[in-house]
């Protein structure tokens, strides 16, 4: 039997060619042609009227619209379920991506043991990167290739992503995983692996058998070199969820975050810890992100931030040395650097606090990544803190945003941030003033101004009373 035909159409214009070629010959665009089915060229360009008593689909009202209740089942794993927002719904369709490494596979196996479990039903376990052998290794090392687990998981080592779907509908599984969605081909095109035509069929057929047979299904994706999911936008337009495993490889935290999320908040944040045994979730994230660097040292501020519902603290650590010859150097990790830049600004015109001449490094304890405004008060005062060479009042927590006028702004969920500080230990909290939120055995100290935080937050110089002088800072090269 011949293979059947595939065209490259114009993502732009709907031009199609024979072959491929660089360039749309109708619209001019460069590299738009897409390979595409020859079944999906068929569609014609006017539609047809319905015939008379037909039963052609008819406008309702909004008001009158049935409200049917999402279905879900839970994965196993707490900080999972609470990212989906409360656990994978029925015929829904996710999107893992991540880095080389980061854990997605050892993720996703976790989860469909788990599911598993939940629902008493198998699992189907598509690899397209793995032979059946080395993921039996992976799973048991760990201890999933055992017990029900490994009865209630059926692998398929397979790329044809035919044979995915006609696996599915003779299992009925609860859940599918297919690892990844960039290995998966479809026969009737006769581009390459990963290319943005099979990706694209692929994802459509997929997410097609999801909303047909009722099954959860999860596309484990890759991410190019910026971070961004590799293949066409059109893949995470397709699926329901889109979640992001994030994490230093060498570091054994790892957070996942929603970008998209069609049945759930995209604002929820899961923390897991990277073990000999895989993926173990944290079920207490703030002690994580707190770094065991001694009380006292200037530079280090402990912060209240909000990632969702969830309060946590994380350290945030900066370092003001004395700039060299050119341009000052900034670097930022875990945090947004044109953030970085707008606080140092605002610290030499408001707060008298110079910093802009020099070196600057800056670091969220743990490899938290986080663009919450609360981290801004926080920031101000660790580089106040390493430039003048002097720390923090112990066991104080900051919060708050800073404005352009160096006023600070009240913050949301203050209250849920001062009963995490309290119940770390902490004695002190310096925010915004206008809440009035309070928690037992904390001392909340509010403060207005950018310049006032730091009168509070810092503790006078050795020797001296009271605040050090806005030009206390390294020496300037040249000077004794």
């Amino acid at each position: 039997m011949a293979r059947p035909r595939s065209r490259y159409t114009c993502q732009a214009c709907g031009w199609s060619a024979p072959r491929w070629e660089g360039q749309c010959r109708d619209c001019g665009a460069w590299n738009t042609l897409v390979e595409t089915p020859i079944r999906a060229l068929g569609v014609p360009r006017r539609i047809p009227r319905p015939a008379p008593g037909s039963d052609a689909p008819v406008p309702v009202p909004l008001a009158d619209l049935a409200v049917q209740a999402t279905t879900r089942f839970g994965t196993g794993l707490d900080e999972l379920d609470r990212v989906l927002g409360g656990g994978a719904v029925v015929g829904s369709v996710m999107l893992l991506a991540g880095e080389p490494g980061v854990g997605k596979s050892t993720l996703v196996l976790a989860a469909a043991a788990g599911a598993a479990a939940v629902t008493q039903a198998p699992v189907l376990y598509a690899s397209g990167e793995e032979s059946a052998a080395q993921l039996h290794l992976r799973a048991s090392r760990l201890g999933l290739a055992d017990g029900p687990s490994g009865a209630a998981i059926r692998v398929l080592a397979t790329t044809e992503t035919s044979a995915v779907v006609e696996a599915a509908r003779r299992l009925q599984p609860a859940l599918i995983v297919v690892d990844s969605i960039q290995t998966m081909t479809c026969e009737e095109l006769e581009g390459g692996a990963g290319s943005i035509g099979q990706v694209r069929e692929s994802a459509l057929r997929l997410a097609e058998l999801a909303k047909t047979e009722g099954m959860a299904i999860v596309l484990v994706g890759h991410v190019t070199k910026d971070g961004t999911v590799a293949g066409p936008k059109t893949l995470e337009h397709l699926v329901d969820v889109v979640l992001a495993l994030e994490g230093e490889r060498a570091a054994p935290v790892r957070l996942l975050r929603a970008t998209k999320n069609r049945f759930g908040s995209t604002e929820e944040v899961g923390v897991f810890e990277m073990g000999a045994e895989g993926l173990r979730p944290l079920a207490d994230p703030s002690r994580a992100f707190l770094s065991a660097a001694p009380d006292g040292a200037p530079g280090s501020v402990v912060a209240m931030i909000l990632e969702g519902s969830r309060p946590m603290l994380v350290e945030v650590q900066a370092l003001v040395g004395q700039g060299s010859y050119g341009a000052p150097r900034r670097a930022a990790a875990g945090l947004d650097l044109d953030r970085l830049v707008l606080v140092i600004a605002v610290l030499g015109r408001r707060a008298g606090v110079g910093v802009g001449s020099h070196d600057v490094y800056v670091n969220l304890a743990g490899g938290l990544r986080s663009s919450e405004p609360a981290l801004d008060l926080p920031l101000a005062v660790a580089l106040a803190s390493s430039l003048r060479d002097r720390s923090v009042s112990p066991g104080t927590v900051v919060t708050g945003e800073v404005g352009l006028l160096g006023e600070l702004r009240p913050i949301a969920g203050l209250e849920r941030r001062l009963r995490e500080a309290a119940r770390l230990g902490y004695r002190r909290a310096i925010v915004p003033a206008g809440g009035r939120a309070a928690a037992e055995g904390l001392e909340v100290a509010p403060v207005r101004t950018l310049r006032e935080a730091l009168d509070v937050a810092l503790e006078p110089a050795p020797g001296g009373h009271g605040a050090a002088p806005p030009e206390v800072g390294p020496p300037a090269r040249g000077r004794s």
